[in-house]
């Protein structure tokens, strides 16, 4: 049975649409039915029940054999180590590889023999049964979302569904190891990536400060990221000073995502103005940074006549322990000191 996910938009408008539903506030303090992540029940040994958004699932054995419906949440469980055999794959484009898994985790993916679910986010609930899954993880927000086939699912394995709008990536490294039994491998994984980001912060000679981090949308302005955003922290771990563009030049009716604050084109000089430098966040395309400091609108702003423009990559769109390596090592190739 195959239901497609995708929105009827381009292809860049279905990549936004998924991606930016992760750009969250990392406190993970929304408090509403499908933004409340907390995986708590009895969670010692096994069986388990974990509460998941209103949803309640057991979870009778530890998991061997995980399908993932949802590539925003399959780089959290390679991280973690968990038993990945399928995971659902979202339209190819710049930020994916061929078959459409994101790239900063598809090498992984292949290295464990991680095999294509589904391909372009369309829902197909016999290839699952083919995997004969004992866990099906999945999302309940953004393009990926498999929330409206929870009944569905549940009746193929014990189905868990996570709101990753809610949350930072720690945060769904934490709630996956409560889901699948791997809570000392996920904390493990976590630390080893803020001890990392440690080390690696001091080999950062700052720029002039503070920054913002931002997609270029060419005449419909920009979508910053807010200083809550995991782009906004991930800066600030390595002792950037973040900040937000002014409210008043925020587009009333055109907020985003959690985390991102969007800005037209006529709004964009003067809601920048506080930025000392800019870092460009590419959904694909080479040379964003370059596009967005040629923008006569922003000839004026302080980062644009200094000269303070810098890329940030395609791994920083939608941040998960892969890309948020991948990030930190690019921000350390270009501010080394």
């Amino acid at each position: 049975m195959r239901r497609s996910l995708r929105p009827t938009a381009a292809v860049l408008a279905a990549v936004v649409a998924l991606a930016l539903a992760g750009c969250s506030n990392s406190s993970g303090s929304d408090t509403g039915t499908e933004g409340n992540q907390t995986t708590s029940g009895s969670t010692e040994g096994w069986p388990r029940t974990v509460e998941h958004g209103g949803r309640s699932t057991e979870i009778t054995a530890k998991p061997t054999r995980i399908v993932s419906t949802s590539p925003s949440l399959t780089g959290t469980l390679l991280a973690i180590g968990a038993p990945v055999v399928a995971s659902a794959a979202t339209t190819p484009s710049g930020m994916t590889d061929s078959q459409g898994f994101f790239s900063q985790w598809s090498g992984v993916a292949a290295d464990r023999g991680v095999e294509v679910l589904y391909r372009n986010l369309e829902l197909d609930l016999d290839a699952i049964e083919t995997f004969e899954p004992d866990l099906i993880i999945g999302s309940a927000n953004g393009g990926d979302s498999t929330l409206d086939a929870y009944a569905q699912l549940s009746d193929i394995a014990p189905t868990v569904l996570l709101d990753y709008g809610a949350s930072s990536w720690e945060e769904l490294a934490d709630q996956l190891g409560t889901v699948t039994g791997l809570e000392s491998e996920a904390a493990e994984t976590v630390d080893e990536y803020d001890s990392w980001v440690t080390t690696q912060a001091a080999k950062i000679t700052l720029p002039e400060q503070p920054v913002t981090a931002l997609v270029y949308m060419g005449a419909d302005g920009v979508w910053t990221f807010r200083a809550d955003s995991p782009q906004g922290n991930l800066l600030a771990s390595l002792g950037f000073t973040y900040a937000e563009p002014a409210e008043q030049f925020v587009a009333p009716d055109k907020r985003g995502a959690s985390g991102v604050a969007i800005v037209s084109s006529e709004n964009m000089s003067a809601a920048l103005d506080g930025s000392q430098t800019l870092f460009a966040v590419s959904m694909g395309p080479k040379d964003v940074e370059k596009q967005l400091a040629a923008d006569p609108l922003l000839a004026n702003q302080p980062a644009v006549k200094g000269d303070r423009v810098y890329a940030m990559g395609t791994a920083a769109f939608r941040l998960d322990y892969f890309s948020a390596k991948q990030t930190v090592e690019s921000l350390v190739s270009t501010f080394g000191g």
